[in-house]
């Protein structure tokens, strides 16, 4: 399957990161702004994350949904991830210090 550049484009567009939790925001975007509060973590420290901030929240479907998300967003390149011990340990990968405008050379 060959996507159109606009398809390709909405594909792989940058990941929106909610700048707070939403009660009624999307699940996807409920567990990205979980993450970003953490830092890092599997996808258990982000489910409890969500509990956290919207008790009740987690249960087997959401569990499910955010697996799969960030299993997709992380084979697209807009997720970083490294596995420890047989688990993928998520992160954001925030630049924190700010180019200083040499190549190095």
């Amino acid at each position: 399957m060959t996507l159109s550049d606009e398809e390709f484009r909405e594909e792989y567009k940058p990941l929106h990161i909610p700048s707070h939790f939403d009660l009624q925001d999307t699940q996807q975007n409920k567990a990205i702004y979980a993450l970003a509060q953490i830092g890092q973590g599997t996808i258990k420290d982000i489910l409890k994350e969500m509990d956290t901030l919207q008790p009740g929240l987690v249960n087997e479907q959401v569990t499910a949904l955010v697996k799969s998300t960030f299993a997709n967003l992380f084979d697209k390149g807009l997720l970083k991830g490294e596995e420890h011990n047989g688990q993928m340990h998520y992160n954001l990968s925030k630049i924190t210090e700010a180019n200083d405008g040499t190549t190095g050379h």
